[in-house]
C-alpha cells in the first residue's frame, strides 16, 4: 500500500464524526472556527451524541477563551476533550470546560495552569481602567476552575494559580480534578 492509497481524513469527514480539532493559539480566529463548528452542529436536524474538541494549544486570548467556553457550555449537545501534545493557559481552559466525565489528557501532554498576564502601557486613567478587567478576568478564571474541577479558591490560587507557572504530569492533573482519565485515544 502507497500513500497514495490511503485516502486523508478531510475537514468535512471531520465535521460530520462531531470532531473539531483546535490546534493552534487560542485567538480570536481560532475561536471563532470553533463557535461556528459548535453552532452548526447545534443547528443541524440530524444532531450529534456528542462533540469532541481535540485540544493541543499553548494559549492565547481570554476574552476570545471565554467567548468560546460561553457557547460550549450552551451547546445543547454535550463536548468532550481530549489533550493532545500541550494543553496550556487558556488552551487549559477550554479543555477543562469539557463535559465532566470525559475530559481525557493523552499520556504525553504537558499542561500549564498560570495566573492570568497582561501588558499594560498608556495613561494613568487608562491603566485603572485595564486593571479593573484585569480583576474581573481574574475572578472569571476563578470561577470558571472552581466549577469545573470542584476546587475551592484557596486550593486553585495554591495549586493552579499561585505566582509561578505550575507544569502538571496527567495523574496529577487528574488529582486536581483537571482532567477525568489518562489514556491513548482511539
Amino acid at each position: 500500500m502507497t500513500s497514495k492509497d490511503i485516502s486523508p481524513t478531510d475537514d468535512a469527514d471531520l465535521y460530520k464524526a462531531g470532531v473539531h480539532l483546535l490546534i493552534d493559539d487560542i485567538t480570536a480566529d481560532s475561536c471563532k472556527d470553533a463557535i461556528e463548528f459548535v453552532l452548526k452542529q447545534n443547528i443541524e436536524k440530524k444532531k450529534q451524541k456528542r462533540l469532541q474538541f481535540l485540544i493541543c494549544s499553548n494559549g492565547g486570548e481570554v476574552p476570545s477563551c471565554f467567548a468560546l467556553i460561553d457557547v460550549m457550555r450552551g451547546s445543547s449537545i454535550p463536548i468532550h476533550t481530549v489533550g493532545l501534545g500541550v494543553i496550556a493557559s487558556c488552551g487549559l481552559l477550554l479543555f477543562i470546560n469539557g463535559k465532566r466525565g470525559h475530559r481525557t489528557l493523552t499520556p504525553n501532554t504537558s499542561i500549564l495552569s498560570h495566573q492570568y498576564s497582561w501588558s499594560n502601557y498608556g495613561k494613568e486613567h487608562e491603566l485603572f481602567a485595564q486593571v479593573k478587567e484585569f480583576e474581573l478576568s481574574t475572578q472569571r478564571m476563578l470561577d470558571h476552575y472552581k466549577k469545573c474541577t470542584g476546587l475551592t479558591e484557596s486550593k486553585i490560587r495554591k495549586y493552579l494559580l499561585p505566582p509561578e507557572d505550575v507544569w502538571l504530569a496527567g495523574s496529577e492533573a487528574k488529582e486536581l480534578g483537571i482532567c477525568d482519565n489518562v489514556r491513548q485515544i482511539k
